[in-house]
């Protein structure tokens, strides 16, 4: 007889609305030996079965859920059936993640503590929970299976796998992989660091957010002299591009119309596969690439009156733990104030929040908190979150992890 999960009588009804994980607060007991990575059967407190998966009773979530169906096996069939299901969804919903993009996205697509990107005939799969450790074997050939990839790549070295118990690596798991491979963004080429780069390599889920930036690139003359400002500087916008990464805002820009570009990254590597990728796309020449702190740079253009027409704020996460959500968010403030600072009347900010822990309100609500002290209106032109690729179940707010919005600004002087 499996292990069974017995829930509180009085707990919320999240795994009922499609929730699929399992906090230590809402478990009455444990019917049976549990191991970190075990299978259960999770059952109300009446003992009816709700739904099976793995659990953990070292960590928060102590259980996550793999199937809602009694009679289904979690094995290599179930995870062959779980990735065409999710090969599916994309080829009718995000069609250039049959070739690039997410593939698999954990809970989402009813893998939790999986998630696998696709690079051409190369896939990246990252391990995030002991369950699923124990499960990979089964997922990986199944991967094989369904996907067909020349190789595939373990990069099994994010933080949160400590927090399960697990170690930190990074291995090829199946073929051969490249250390660098090339992939396409919206009809443009990047060179992606599949073993140093951030996450997987490349961050997939800002794709569809990169095309929204097109209309902001051109019409600079005509709008430049609707808000009262010289229309010298040419038709294409003057972009600055902070927590540039290697590139993909700032290319895309340059792409789109933009006259000149300014990225700026506290990493060296990054900036240098920035550059080749401009390079790659004949955008080179319009851009200029910066190794700086972000915040330290934006201090400087406001401090010596630096003006722009559109400014791009894509850091990394700043809130990795609920603890650090104040600060994190007079990190948000400070860089989206100086931002709309240097830019023009009647400008675009393009900012996005990427923590987990930093809510879309909360995001929001900081923005226009930066819009006051810089004594600006704010226009929503876009509200968004991460591409298509990266699906969202209902009954899972957490998932909402990244916040991407566009707005005019206007002086309120």
């Amino acid at each position: 007889m499996a292990t069974r999960l017995v829930l509180r009588r009085d707990r919320r009804r999240r795994l009922e609305q499609g929730h699929p994980w399992i906090y230590r607060s809402e478990v009455e007991r444990v019917d049976g030996s549990l191991q970190p990575g075990d299978l259960v059967d999770i059952v109300n407190h009446q003992g009816a079965f709700l739904a099976r998966g793995y659990a953990n009773p070292a960590s928060q979530i102590f259980a996550r859920v793999l199937t809602y169906r009694q009679d289904e096996p979690i094995d290599v069939d179930f995870f062959r059936r779980r990735f065409r299901q999710a090969a599916e969804y994309r080829e009718r919903f995000a069609p250039q993640a049959l070739q690039y993009g997410r593939a698999v996205y954990g809970e989402a697509d009813f893998v939790p503590g999986l998630v696998v990107d696709r690079f051409g005939d190369v896939l990246v799969a990252q391990v995030l929970t002991a369950g699923m450790e124990r499960l990979f074997d089964d997922a990986l050939q199944a991967l094989v299976d369904v996907y067909k990839p020349r190789g595939v790549l373990a990069r099994n070295d994010v933080p949160v796998r400590a927090l399960e118990g697990l170690p930190l690596v990074v291995q090829t798991a199946y073929g051969e992989v490249p250390d660098v491979v090339d992939v396409i963004d919206n009809g443009l080429a990047f060179q992606v660091d599949l073993r140093q780069g951030q996450k997987t390599g490349y961050f997939w889920d800002q794709t569809e957010n990169r095309a929204a930036i097109r209309p902001l690139m051109t019409g600079w003359t005509k709008r430049r002299a609707l808000f009262g400002a010289s229309s010298d500087g040419g038709d294409g916008a003057r972009v600055l591009d902070c927590f540039c990464h290697t590139g993909a805002f700032a290319v895309h820009a340059l792409h789109y119309g933009a006259s000149h570009v300014k990225a700026v990254d506290i990493s060296a590597d990054a900036v240098a596969l920035a550059q080749a990728n401009a390079r790659r796309n004949g955008v080179a020449d319009r851009a200029e690439f910066i190794v700086a702190n972000a915040f330290d740079f934006l201090r400087e253009e406001d401090a010596k009156g630096a003006r722009y027409d559109v400014v791009i704020l894509d850091p990394p996460a700043f809130a990795k733990s609920r603890s650090t959500i104040e600060r994190a968010a007079k990190g948000y403030k400070e860089i989206n104030l100086r931002a709309m600072r240097i830019l023009r009347d009647g400008g675009f900010l393009v900012t996005a929040s990427c923590s987990y822990h930093m809510s879309p309100d909360r995001f929001r609500e900081t923005v226009l908190d930066a819009a006051v002290d810089a004594h600006k209106v704010l226009r929503v032109v876009r509200d968004a979150r991460a591409a298509s690729d990266h699906p969202q179940n209902a009954g899972a707010p957490e998932q909402h992890y990244l916040k991407f919005l566009i707005y005019e600004v206007r002086s309120r002087r």
